[in-house]
């Protein structure tokens, strides 16, 4: 359900049984301007839900108290806008000096994340916050670019955590001393953990039902509100590929020849004499230009037109491989399981249109 990391001392998850006599759990979740107002609502639901179960489950005639408490805190207690123009309503202020079991950090929305990081004001409040709840004991739990924010705190520096994929790269070059696992969907380590893009919100609330009541509430929960417990990893819906997002007309240029010749062999001198460079150079400038080597990028150009294929038209494994380059059908295979998480034929019933109408149509025949 999660990976959990250690940093030289073992994190004890607080278990409550069903019949605990401790005070409910306090969780505060802080908003900010430009949240989505989903991230609110989902984990409120799931805490809801969990309560709701608890009473189901108490003994006739008994008055069971809930398990969870929240509030919904902003900095100054006023209410926030989300990215979608939508008001959130909150029940106060963001306080550190008051108790709370766990704080739950909203993902700000933005397409440029630096417009987010440059409220020093804001970033600086909640950092010393966030910084005084865990000394305090709280659990911090963060998901998407909510990671950010225990990033800029410090709190993740020589820690394992993920964050949304499509943020992987840029979060890893800001924060060199945080090892970042982005195909991890859930890292629990040390009283902190991260979630991965926009929806592990729902796995992270569970998660958090798991950890201070126990595992049978947090899988009735999941399975009540249709939560996928067993997805542990995010892998498979990223795209390994950003766009030639740079000013390098060499690397442009040899991006170009790599699309072209996909079916080709590759070898990176081949390339390099066509471009009038040395090996050395175009290694480099590609390093710079994009975050990876030549043949790395290379494999992740194959296995993305790879997707694409299965996504949208019925074909064979094999008429994939050949179309990326690959003559091995079998280093095919471990190249898109290592990638993505999956294998091909798995990707391909997930993903793909074909597959899609095709279990409609079966489902119309039978009369679904």
């Amino acid at each position: 359900m999660i990976k959990v990391y250690s940093c030289g001392r073992k994190w004890q998850h607080r278990h409550y049984s069903m019949n605990f006599r401790h005070a409910m759990t306090i969780i505060r979740i802080w908003v900010y301007d430009g949240i989505l107002a989903s991230g609110v609502a989902g984990p409120v639901d799931v805490f809801s839900a969990a309560n709701q179960f608890h009473a189901r489950k108490a003994a006739a005639g008994t008055i069971s108290a809930p398990v969870f408490a929240w509030r919904v805190e902003s900095l100054d207690g006023q209410p926030v806008t989300a990215a979608s123009g939508q008001t959130i309503y909150v029940d106060g202020r963001i306080d550190p000096r008051k108790r709370a079991d766990a704080v739950l950090l909203t993902a700000p929305f933005f397409s440029n994340i630096d417009e987010f990081i440059g409220r020093r004001e804001q970033l600086d409040a909640l950092s010393s916050a966030l910084r005084r709840q865990r000394k305090a004991g709280a659990v911090l739990a963060a998901y998407c670019t909510a990671n950010y924010l225990l990033a800029e705190a410090g709190l993740l520096d020589g820690r394992t955590a993920t964050t949304h994929w499509a943020r992987a790269a840029d979060f890893a070059r800001r924060y060199p001393r945080v090892e970042v696992r982005a195909q991890e969907l859930l890292i629990a380590q040390d009283g902190i953990i991260s979630g991965g893009s926009v929806t592990s919100y729902l796995n992270l609330a569970v998660q958090l039902v798991e950890t201070f009541a126990d595992e049978e509430l947090a899988t009735v929960t999941a399975k009540a509100l249709l939560i996928d417990m067993n997805r542990t990893s995010q892998a498979s819906f990223a795209t390994l590929l950003d766009e030639h997002g740079h000013t390098d007309t060499l690397v442009a240029r040899a991006q170009q020849q790599m699309e072209a010749t996909l079916q080709q062999g590759f070898r990176l001198s081949d390339l390099a004499a066509s471009l009038a460079v040395s090996e050395r150079t175009l290694n480099r400038r590609f390093k710079e230009a994009v975050g990876l080597a030549p043949l790395t990028y290379l494999q992740n150009l194959r296995i993305e037109v790879a997707k694409r294929l299965l996504e949208t038209r019925p074909i064979r494994l094999e008429a994939v491989s050949q179309r990326v380059g690959y003559g091995d059908i079998s280093t095919f295979r471990q190249l898109f399981k290592r990638k993505t998480g999956l294998s091909p034929s798995e990707y391909q019933m997930r993903f793909s249109r074909a597959a899609a109408e095709n279990i409609e149509a079966k489902s119309g025949r039978n009369g679904g």
